[in-house]
């Protein structure tokens, strides 16, 4: 197959060759632009040597330009109606593989063991999400702590905003801090709805997530410092005192404790969640553990 599947008329061409027609339930939007899925291989860093992890690939225009470029590509496609469509348009690629399964039911470590273990050297999730699950699906990736070296995926723009967000800024919020927990985050361009078909109500980024060595910060119980920070942000015009007061288990009895806590760290108890750091979200969990270590196990 000569000619690039991310055209327009290429596209229609092998949608009307299968009766496909798109499913609102499972988010798909395809990309019809050549040039934007090679920048998103581009700002992926991939080489010859990398292996390439991809979740829905649609018809197959992403993985195409990955298979392009890297030494493996294993993608996971949710949609049964895509596999025949896959099959055929990646049929000149002897590198791609393609898995019939929801990627948040995977067991993605025993993937890549199986399929990259010792045969690539670095390894990216590269990705055009589907808008629905863009959040539990890169968390999943985090949370299990693969061996990836990034994440680089099409998403909401509003979602890669607050990704992406510093403290005091309108969209930094639990998730902006669960992210960057654990990578470093940056936006690296900006896709409008037009090069989508169909086209989504809303203009689209991709992020680049570049995976830590070790976390961001130093915290004793990684799932109270995220239920802490979850906790912050509840209701976004309280301060951190009231919000942990009402969200944290028996935050009420342990008002004077959270009070003494948030000095001991040096916190403000009248400041608000959003300006608090990374950093400080760290001390101010570390303090407050052993008062909740019991509600929190």
């Amino acid at each position: 197959m000569n000619k690039d599947i991310a055209t327009p008329i290429k596209t229609r061409q092998i949608l009307e060759k299968y009766g496909f027609s798109f499913k609102k339930s499972l988010g798909q939007n395809f990309l019809i632009d050549t040039n934007i899925l090679r920048n998103i291989v581009h700002h992926a860093q991939v080489t010859e040597e990398s292996g390439a992890i991809e979740i829905g690939p649609g018809i197959g225009a992403l993985t195409e330009q990955l298979a392009k470029l890297c030494k493996k590509v294993v993608a996971f496609e949710i949609d049964q109606r895509l596999l025949p469509i896959l099959a055929d348009t990646l049929s000149d690629y002897d590198n791609v593989k393609v898995i019939h399964e929801d990627i948040l039911k995977a067991d993605v470590a025993g993937v890549i063991e199986e399929e990259f273990a010792g045969k690539v050297r670095d390894l990216h999730v590269v990705a055009n999400l589907p808008y629905y699950v863009t959040t539990p699906i890169i968390m999943k990736l985090l949370e299990e702590k693969l061996p990836l070296s990034g994440i680089t995926v099409m998403l909401q723009k509003e979602v890669a905003d607050r990704m992406a967000a510093k403290p005091g800024s309108k969209e930094y919020g639990s998730l902006s801090i669960a992210v960057q927990y654990y990578t470093e985050a940056s936006v690296a361009m900006i896709v409008p709805k037009t090069v989508f078909v169909p086209q989504p109500n809303v203009d689209s980024a991709v992020i680049h997530l570049a995976i830590r060595e070790k976390p961001a910060v130093d915290v004793i119980d990684e799932s109270f410092f995220f239920m802490v920070t979850r906790a912050s942000f509840a209701q976004r015009r309280k301060t951190i005192l009231n919000n942990l007061s009402s969200q944290l288990p028996e935050g009420k009895s342990k008002k004077e404790i959270i009070l003494k806590s948030l000095e001991e760290s040096g916190i403000e108890p009248g400041r608000r969640g959003e300006t608090l750091s990374l950093e400080e979200f760290a001390v101010l969990s570390n303090h407050l553990l052993p008062h909740f270590r019991q509600s929190n196990e």
